[in-house]
């Protein structure tokens, strides 16, 4: 709901006002029955009143310009040819309310100001057969950088924050365009109160529910019959960790889902396949273990082990980082211990 006011409040308020030069997009940028405006109001607890293509904002100071912000960056997107829809919508006002954004001055005219980080169209992309993405949080930009450019990256945090998903479309990308000749998924088995030898069929047919994720990301990024076709042809391999043993792994974009089920002689093992013009990412969330009690996290072995190492990179997510529903970063922050009132 948008934010009451009280007539003590109404002293703090200020008014900014934005003109966008294309009427045309618009309708696109208001969001059906203005579900995007809406959006923005109950977020940020502003007033949002439109006329023509001059828009007024009514707030407090902070709450108007990330508004503002937003406002300006869903139009810049339109501009540049993206797709938003509710979840872009939802990412950018996270990005915009992100202490790690930089800020404009704070202008009276949007027109004279710079313009921040987020109202700018994303620098960097991915582009896959089935769409072209783009990062929804500061934190997703830095990884998507280091995916095109680093060897060896460890992705951690909760999930919804694209750890897995980022790192399959960037592999879809490189293999699309021959940088690689292969792409090898893995995920640890680990069982998670269900014995997988009860589990009905052959290996095959046990072990693929643990690897549901990764073929999910492939399909969103690749039409169905490429997918069937390349795993086929052998150039995508979905397999256990335990597959891994004793193969180098070149030419491939290799990636490691569920990291943190992984033990330290795993990990060990893993890692050392890695093979001459190849790139690696290794994603997982230290706080989700489900290994048995007292064993070491192979991912939190590894991190450690491999701070500074030149060619390896880390990226840590947080709950502000979490591209799902809202609910979901105040759940993950809930589980944390962190006050969710707000």
């Amino acid at each position: 709901m948008v934010k009451k006011h009280s007539a003590a409040d109404k002293t703090n308020l200020v008014t900014l006002d934005v003109e966008f030069d294309n009427p045309q997009i618009l309708g696109e940028l208001f969001g059906e029955y203005d579900r995007n405006i809406v959006a923005i109001e109950n977020r940020l607890g502003v007033y949002i009143a439109a006329r023509g293509t001059k828009l007024k904002i009514e707030g407090e100071e902070e709450a108007a310009t990330q508004a503002r912000d937003v406002l300006t960056g869903i139009y810049n997107r339109l501009e540049d040819g993206q797709e938003i829809d509710g979840a872009v919508v939802e990412a950018i006002i996270g990005m915009v309310a992100d202490p790690r954004v930089v800020k404009a001055a704070k202008p009276n005219n949007i027109e004279k100001s710079a313009k921040t980080d987020v109202s700018a169209p994303p620098k960097v992309m991915i582009k896959t057969r089935k769409k072209t993405i783009f990062p929804r949080s500061v934190r997703q930009a830095d990884y998507m950088e280091k995916l095109a450019r680093d060897d060896m990256i460890f992705a951690l945090g909760p999930a919804g924050t694209g750890k897995t998903y980022l790192a399959v479309a960037q592999a879809v990308s490189q293999l699309i365009t021959g940088s690689v000749d292969r792409l090898i998924l893995s995920r640890p088995a680990v069982e998670a109160g269900e014995k997988i030898g009860f589990l009905p069929g052959d290996l095959k047919e046990k072990v693929d529910p643990f690897l549901r994720p990764l073929y999910d990301a492939l399909y969103d990024t690749l039409p169905a019959e490429q997918v069937e076709r390349r795993i086929e042809s052998g150039e995508i391999e979905i397999a256990p960790i335990a597959f891994m043993r004793g193969r180098t792994l070149a030419d491939a974009f290799v990636i490691l889902d569920e990291a943190q089920n992984t033990t330290a002689a795993q990990m060990k093992m893993f890692l050392t396949r890695f093979g001459m013009n190849s790139r690696m990412v290794i994603c997982g969330d230290p706080k989700q273990i489900d290994l048995p009690s007292g064993a070491i996290s192979g991912l939190a072995d590894a991190v450690q082990k491999l701070e500074g190492v030149d060619g390896v990179s880390t990226v840590q997510f947080g709950a502000s980082d979490v591209v799902r529903h809202p609910l979901v970063g105040k759940i993950v922050e809930a589980y944390e211990g962190k006050d969710v009132t707000d």
